[in-house]
């Protein structure tokens, strides 16, 4: 059995996640497109990881690339909107 590369993988949903501060809830998961059964259950994982976690954490950078991994299995896009720029590494 071949595994499949995330390209590979047809994109079933859209996501935008947002970070609302410090308060709560911190995080929320927007559903652009897909279906709803699908995207419950990756709201869900995602509500798992980010729970108590800003962006200025070190554990954040770990939990979300698990994040963007889960999505790429399951061919969501993610959207990040965590209330500032991002600088490129």
């Amino acid at each position: 059995m071949t595994a499949i590369e995330p390209e590979q993988i047809p994109t079933i949903g859209h996501v935008k996640i947002v970070y609302y501060g410090p308060v709560h809830p911190h995080w929320g998961i927007e559903k652009d497109f897909g279906d709803d059964d699908v995207i419950n259950g990756f709201r869900q994982r995602v509500a798992a990881r980010l729970n108590f976690v800003p962006p200025h954490d070190p554990q954040f950078r770990r939990n979300r690339e698990r994040v963007i991994k889960d999505a790429e299995r399951e061919g969501i896009v993610v959207d990040w909107d965590l209330g500032f720029d991002e600088v490129e590494e």
